[in-house]
Parts: C-alpha cells; structure tokens; sequence
C-alpha cells in the first residue's frame, strides 16, 4: 500500500508582505497535499491578507519573537512531517520534496537545508561569520552535526516536534531546535539548498550584534543546562586556579619567616577554594537533575512512533 504522510509547512512571519504570497503559493505547488499555515506574528502590514489571498491558513501569535511564534506552532499543529520555513522568500520551496525524501529514506528527525549562495548581498559577511563560529561553539559542547545551525529551512518528523520543549522567545530558537536533536542523539543531517536574494522591500529581522549576543547567551545556558558537570567544573577550575596563583606567595613567605602578614589575600584565596568546591558539588548534582530532564525528553520522543512507510495513512 502506498503512504501518504499528513504534511505540515509552517511559516513564521512578520511584517512579510511583500513576499508571504510567494512562499505561500511555491510551497503549495511543490506539497500540493500539504497544510501551508502562516503563524503571522503581530504584523502591522498587509502580511495576513496577503497570506490568506494565497491560500493559506492563517494564524495569529501575538507574543513577538519567533521562538513564541514556533512553541504555538509546534503546540497546535498535528501532522507526521513539518516543513518549517521562514516567510522572506529566501529559500527555495523545490527543494521541499527532497529534504522529505531525504528524510523518510533515512529514517531522519531532522533534516536542515544548509545555505548555499553565489550572490554576496543575499547572505551578508557579518551574518556568516556568527553563524560559522556559533554553530563550531555549540558542535563543541554537543557534537558537530551541522554547518549551518541557524537556517530558517528545515524538516521534521512528529517525535522530533512532540518532544521539543520550547524555552527561547527570539531567533535563538534555532539554536535550541539544534541542540534539542544533538542532545537526545537523533538521526539528523543537512542537505544543501539554495539561498535567494529578498524581493525588493524585504527587510531582514535579524540584528547581527544584539541577536548574536543573545543567541551566544542562549549556547551557554544549554551548555549550563544541559552539561551542568561540565560547566560547573570550569568554574571549579578556574576558581582553584586563582586560590592557588594567589597562595603560592603567601606560602614562600610563611616558610621562610613563619608568618602570614597578608591575611586579606589569604582569606580571599581560601574563599576561592571552599567557592571552588560549591561549583563542583552543584555540577555533580545538577548532572543528575539533567539525566531525568533527559531521559523524560526521550520518553517523549519515543511516544511518537516514527511513521510506517508500508502503511497507508490515508
């Protein structure tokens, strides 16, 4: 029997009006059995109106930010596969079926089209830059899976949705969606695909400076939250490390007088130390919070079966 999945393509927007009815429209022709659903954010333009002459449904969050936008999407959708894309017609919506494809061959949760360009004012210098050095920080800490962490395109499966709990309010969001596959160890991969200049009067939301500070906060929160002992050793060790810089003198002078004549620098250094030993606790019994918070995520995940490519859905 032939399966038919129940396709969702989810598209967070704000202040899109002059390309929303493209998305719309290329991503109806390439899915044709699937949802197409604008998530409008508060737009203050014709970004509704534009979206539902399109054709698609259309739905309103008014807390801003995109990661408010995708925890009600991610909330209210039901669907087996979500086509997230971002509602600037920058992405190309023929690559839709092959990130799908992809991802049903391989039994994937998620697959993210990885951003490839020729024209240099579409994918500004600055915005490379964050992107390369954010995505190779948190490959760091979580493992390196992706390239191109922060792309707007990207395909998922149901447990990969169902399991997501949503905590960042802005673009950070992309961030989190990242380290939510490589922290339960799911099936992931990237795929190329190309990315378009804006149509003319499509200004970019993302401030390189003030969200790339705050995506940066958002990778050493995960790195606190989800790798507690090793954060916490860090600050163990970088406190140590002080007392005993700030001690070696004090010791040199007490072995050859006898005395200690700086006694404020000897109860700093002792502070250093006992605040040393605090971190190491609370990353030993943080790390242990982190594996049930881990494992209730897993079983989530495993709730949702991974759709039967042998079964008709329909």
């Amino acid at each position: 029997m032939t399966w038919t999945p129940r396709v969702a393509v989810l598209i967070p927007c704000f202040n899109e009006a002059v390309a929303i009815g493209t998305v719309v429209r290329d991503f109806a022709a390439q899915l044709p059995q699937a949802r197409v659903i604008v998530f409008d954010n508060h737009s203050t333009d014709d970004t509704v109106a534009e979206a539902r002459k399109a054709g698609a449904e259309v739905r309103t969050e008014r807390l801003r930010g995109k990661g408010n936008v995708v925890r009600r999407m991610f909330a209210d959708i039901d669907a087996d596969i979500y086509v997230m894309v971002d509602g600037d017609a920058t992405y190309d919506a023929a690559d839709a079926p092959a990130l799908i494809r992809h991802m049903l061959d391989e039994h994937l949760d998620l697959v993210v089209g990885s951003r490839v360009t020729e024209e240099k004012v579409t994918y500004r210098r600055g915005h490379q830059f964050g992107n390369r050095a954010l995505t190779a920080l948190t490959g760091w800490i979580f493992g390196r899976s992706f390239t191109d962490m922060l792309s707007g395109y990207r395909v998922m499966s149901r447990r990969y949705v169902k399991s997501f709990p949503a905590h960042s309010q802005g673009f950070d969001i992309e961030t989190e969606l990242a380290v939510h596959a490589l922290e339960l160890h799911m099936p992931v991969a990237e795929m190329p695909s190309r990315y378009i200049a804006r149509p003319e009067g499509s200004h970019s939301k993302l401030h390189t400076w003030r969200d790339g500070w705050r995506i940066l906060m958002t990778i050493v929160r995960l790195a606190k939250n989800g790798r507690p002992f090793a954060f916490f050793s860090v600050a163990c060790a970088i406190c140590v490390a002080l007392a005993i810089g700030l001690s070696i003198p004090l010791l040199k002078t007490y072995l050859e007088t006898g005395l200690v004549p700086r006694f404020p620098t000897a109860i700093l250094s002792a502070a250093l130390g006992l605040l040393g030993g605090v971190f190491l606790v609370c990353g030993l019994v943080l790390d242990t919070v982190t594996l049930g918070r881990r494992e209730l995520k897993y079983l989530a995940y495993l709730s949702c079966s991974y759709p039967d490519t042998s079964v008709d859905y329909t």
